[in-house]
């Protein structure tokens, strides 16, 4: 798979906060340095304000240090997949020892990660909830039944905290949880995979706080 997003920063920060988030979500990237020619497959280049002028192309992202990488790599991913606005968005929590959650927009899976509680959980939910909200976005979050206090407890956080356009889904996880040969001992992978399943099944939809006290 050819880079379509190339870094061009000789900033260590910026260098060390975006290849960090660019490899989470498992991206492929170029390195250059900001007066680097940029190669046609590239569609966008990520640089810092005091390097932007020394970029030669039409379509430059422009990193703070003091934000949030995973914001400006999003945006990024958008841009190579020629998307204006993500239509509709799953996010599928696989809760339990381990919580797997992912991120299917439109179809294709543009983030996952772990979490190791309910409370970090539900922050980084929202955070990505925050990140993908706009007028035109459908977001539903998905949450597996595999380990029904977990559930529950997830459901009534995330209803607290969560927009009240943001639907809510308990989904049924049999058959969820048959990882790849490759990915059958390593119990992070696992429950990302997981919890990309569960995005992608419908649910139960649960009654927002809104509804209930209408």
């Amino acid at each position: 798979m050819k880079a379509e997003i190339a870094l061009a920063t000789v900033s260590g920060k910026a260098y060390y906060l975006l290849v960090n988030e660019l490899k989470k979500k498992r991206i492929p990237f170029l390195n250059l340095k900001p007066d680097d020619p940029v190669p046609l497959e590239v569609k966008v280049v990520i640089t810092t304000k005091k390097e932007r002028s020394k970029v030669n192309h039409n379509n430059v992202l422009i990193f703070e240090e003091n934000t949030d990488p995973s914001l400006i790599v999003n945006e990024a991913i958008r841009i190579i997949r020629g998307k204006q606005n993500y239509e509709k968005v799953s996010i599928g929590i696989d809760p339990g020892e381990v919580f797997g959650i992912a991120v299917v927009a439109d179809g294709t899976v543009i983030e996952t990660q772990n979490s190791f509680s309910l409370s970090e959980t539900v922050k980084k939910v929202s955070k990505i909830v925050n990140q993908l909200t706009n007028k035109q976005s459908s977001i539903t979050v998905k949450i597996g039944d595999g380990v029904p206090k977990y559930k529950e407890i997830l459901l009534h956080m995330l209803d607290e905290k969560l927009p009240e356009k943001v639907v809510l889904e308990s989904v049924r996880e049999t058959g969820t949880s048959r990882p790849p040969a490759k990915a059958k001992h390593r119990r992070g992978i696992r429950d990302m995979m997981s919890a990309i399943k569960i995005a992608n099944r419908t649910g139960q939809k649960f009654q927002r706080r809104t509804l209930r006290r209408e």
